[in-house]
């Protein structure tokens, strides 16, 4: 079966475990210390509105990420929550409860529009400490431009070092080579799944990273001058930024079979090398859980709705 005949099924780390989504459901599955899996299940909500806002470019992606958001921090709560009962239960120090909800923001904070605002606003302002060299709009926007990905970058291999986010980001590599192998038409077992690659194009990594490049042409239609302007545009801009690059995502997967053009996809790529990790075996054991599980719900309601749609 080809790609475009298969699904479309997205993904997301949590607190030792992983979450997938499908058209009808999400579902996260955990591994408790007792070594066995638990799941969080939860129907995606079809609301009519919605699905017409999904159908309209540039609109679609700021839709497809406050529900993300909505349904994302569910899910990592569950998460969480599975995750403090197995601390509780260690009778060795461990990590503290602070520890980890600073785990769960860490990861979370970036696809959330607060984490976006501080995002846009701190290159700004360290762009702004450099007018007296860089004087001209242009060199302006490109120096935030430059802050704001040396900002993300080391804010990503900085939390990466910590122990519970590097165990996060090795979920999330699971979670990316469940779909590849998934999507490349092979059996799903620990085996194939740990052949596949752990970096996929449709990644919020990747959408995050194109934020920042599209960010800099968006930036050259408005003044950098006076100040508060600049901030004020910056804010009103977030959402434009946003649609526009979760645009170039979807252009980018399009044409990732594509030779040359798949090129422009490489950025988000290498952004991957950070937020992902290669994952152990029984961390891939817990993304196949969860994905076939989705599978299993997406068919049984496929299935009942074919059977209402003959009676």
């Amino acid at each position: 079966m080809s790609d475009t005949q298969k699904p479309v099924y997205g993904g997301q780390a949590v607190v030792e475990g992983v979450m997938f989504g499908g058209k009808y459901h999400t579902v996260t599955a955990v591994r408790r210390k007792d070594q066995t899996i638990d799941y969080f299940r939860l129907p995606r909500e079809q609301k009519p509105i919605m699905k017409k806002l999904k159908k309209i470019p540039f609109i679609r992606g700021i839709v497809a990420l406050l529900n993300s958001s909505g349904t994302g921090s569910k899910h990592l709560n569950f998460s969480a929550e599975q995750f403090e009962e197995n601390e509780e239960k260690k009778e060795e120090k461990q990590p503290s409860k602070i520890s980890m909800w600073l785990g769960v923001a860490v990861i979370g904070v970036l696809s959330f529009l607060f984490g976006k605002t501080l995002f846009t606003l701190i290159p700004l302002f360290l762009a702004e400490t450099t007018r007296p060299i860089f004087k001209s709009d242009l060199s302006q926007i490109l120096i935030e431009g430059l802050f704001k990905l040396i900002l993300l970058l080391c804010y990503i291999y900085f939390v990466s070092l910590t122990p519970m986010i590097k165990r996060v980001f090795q979920y999330h590599g699971a979670e990316h080579k469940v779909i590849n192998c998934f999507e490349s038409g092979k059996p799903l077992t620990v085996e194939n799944v740990q052949s596949a690659s752990r970096l996929h194009y449709r990644c919020g990594s990747s959408f995050i990273l194109f934020t920042v490049f599209v960010g800099v042409f968006v930036y050259m239609l408005v003044p950098t001058e006076p100040l508060w302007s600049r901030v004020v545009n910056r804010l009103m801009l977030i959402p434009v930024v946003l649609g526009i690059a979760f645009e170039v995502l979807q252009v980018t997967n399009l044409v990732r079979n594509i030779p040359v053009l798949r090129l422009l996809g490489y950025p988000g790529l290498w952004l991957q090398l950070l937020t992902t990790k290669e994952p152990a075996d029984d961390q891939v054991e817990v993304a196949l859980a969860s994905f076939n599980e989705l599978l299993r719900m997406e068919k049984e309601t496929e299935e009942g709705l074919t059977t209402a749609e003959i009676v």
